[in-house]
């Protein structure tokens, strides 16, 4: 059962709020992270978003250990093939899927098993993440490639194909997924606009199959929308806010009303908006307090929601765990477990001597249950501090080299 409201906006990392919330409860993903473009975004002054900024530019020193840590040492598939990028693409390639692969592990365990995820991304890193889903979710879990296409002013000096797409990369959690064609056919008519490059032909064809399909014609994996423009109706001026119509696609695709969505970068709140308009459930999650300022106003002015948006700062607590209440006194059974050792340093230390960790932090949404404790000497403990486990094992091993 889901421990968080719907209409809920975190404001803090989606690492650790997605770490409290239980598993197996979202029916769908959406997420629109940076792209590693190597860019600073900021919204215009005197837009709504005016305030709202990101850099999009990665650094080892960005992340934190933990994370590769984690990854390297409890899915070694996925670290050669991030590993692999960096030796290819560099440091920041590497780093930035650092980033996303331990995030997306999270993201599928949020999943139900009838769940989808969809990633939206752009050729920088598309090819990579394709490769990070594979691992995560499993090459049999992949189920399209979406082509976004649009199309921009070109300029008459440029000496390579203008770039006028998106990728969304689509992804089931097992082999029942949701999937709802007819709630997203397009008219033949608006295809045969679409294309009207292809020539009368191909128009003659499609007025034939007008005819013959009333409802429309069988999605396809490419769609054709134009991008907001600064004097569209739904532009908050947010620096890489979507198309409330391509969300809408994609919800309706593959969820049913009622059911939750979860947008863990969730900017300006596009997907939380469709997922209102279509009776959706959803919980969003930015590390800017603009993202509250602005799903307020969106829904307030397109849904009529006044004031029923839950906003919040902390981390939720997983109450699909058993939650100890008094996890000192589970101490005997951990130090009988780990034979004595200290579980960072694998040195024996007597009862007294150790000490009662959280290997994921509890201000990292770490839970306070058996799976979640170990036994830590002093120096370990220290050492350790407000992170996860994983820090204290990369700083541990960068001890032993130097000796």
């Amino acid at each position: 059962m889901l421990n968080v409201a719907n209409r809920t906006l975190f404001t803090g990392d989606n690492l650790d709020v997605m770490r409290g919330i239980n598993s197996a409860c979202i029916d769908l993903i959406y997420l629109d992270p940076p792209f590693n473009s190597s860019a600073d975004y900021a919204a215009p002054i005197g837009s709504k978003a005016a305030g709202a900024a990101f850099k999009d530019t990665w650094t080892l020193d960005d992340i934190d250990l933990a994370w590769h840590g984690q990854i390297a040492e409890d899915h070694p598939g996925l670290y050669k093939i991030i590993d692999a990028a960096g030796e290819c693409h560099g440091k920041p390639m590497k780093a930035y899927l650092i980033m996303m692969g331990v995030r997306l592990l999270e993201m599928k365990r949020l999943l139900k098993p009838t769940g989808s995820i969809y990633l939206h991304c752009d050729p920088t890193a598309s090819h990579y993440l394709k490769m990070v889903m594979d691992a995560v979710f499993g090459t049999d879990a992949f189920r399209n490639e979406i082509v976004w296409c649009y199309s921009r002013p070109s300029s008459p000096k440029q000496r390579q194909l203008s770039r006028v797409h998106d990728i969304v990369f689509w992804y089931s959690n097992d082999g029942n997924w949701v999937f709802n064609p007819d709630t997203i056919r397009q008219p033949y008519a608006e295809n045969s606009r679409a294309r009207e490059g292809y020539g009368a032909a191909a128009s003659k064809v499609a007025d034939t199959s007008v005819q013959l399909h009333k409802a429309g014609k069988f999605p396809e994996s490419w769609i054709y929308l134009p991008p907001l423009k600064g004097n569209s109706r739904e532009y908050v001026g947010y620096p890489t806010q979507k198309p409330l119509k391509l969300l809408e696609r994609i919800i309706k695709a593959s969820s049913h009303e009622g059911q939750m969505v979860l947008d863990p970068f969730c900017g300006c709140a596009t997907a939380c908006v469709a997922a209102e308009h279509l009776q959706r459930e959803w919980i969003g999650i930015d590390l800017s307090d603009k993202a509250v300022d602005l799903v307020r106003h969106r829904l307030a002015e397109a849904a009529g929601i006044f004031g029923q948006i839950t906003h919040r700062t902390d981390n939720p607590v997983r109450t699909d765990v058993y939650q100890m209440r008094h996890y000192n006194n589970f101490k005997n059974e951990l130090y009988g477990r780990q034979e004595c050792k200290c579980a960072g340093c694998g040195t024996l230390f007597e009862f007294r001597n150790l000490e009662v960790d959280h290997i994921i932090p509890r201000s990292r949404g770490g839970q306070n249950n058996e799976e979640n404790l170990q036994l830590l000497c002093g120096f370990c403990n220290r050492k350790k501090g407000d992170r996860p486990m994983e820090y204290l094992n990369a700083k541990l091993k960068e001890m032993e080299r130097r000796q």
